[in-house]
């Protein structure tokens, strides 16, 4: 298969899905049950993906090193009610020393 024939079957697919939002009836989406799970579902997916930048290595693998660190700084930041911009830069910080150290 030619990617460029991959690539127009994703921007069609990509397409289709989001007409597939905008086709859900208005009333479907003021229902509680589906307000309550919208407003979780972004924090869910972005804390499975920073246990998975977190921890992921390969297949299968666990990998503990300088980026839990960061994660654990950083939480404790949150935890202190520091701004957003301080818990980033905390959890590079300390990510950063913990490399450097070992």
């Amino acid at each position: 298969m030619s990617v460029w024939i991959a690539i127009g079957l994703t921007a069609v697919g990509c397409y289709l899905v989001k007409l597939l939002g905008l086709s859900v009836p208005a009333g479907l989406l003021e229902r509680p049950l589906v307000r309550r799970l919208a407003v979780l579902l972004p924090v869910a997916l972005l804390a499975a993906l920073t246990a998975l930048q977190t921890f992921g290595g390969g297949p299968g693998e666990l990998v503990v090193d300088a980026r839990v660190a960061g994660v654990v700084a950083a939480a404790v930041a949150v935890l202190l009610r520091a701004p957003f911009l301080l818990v980033i830069g905390v959890a590079v910080v300390v990510t950063a020393a913990v490399r450097a150290l070992g």
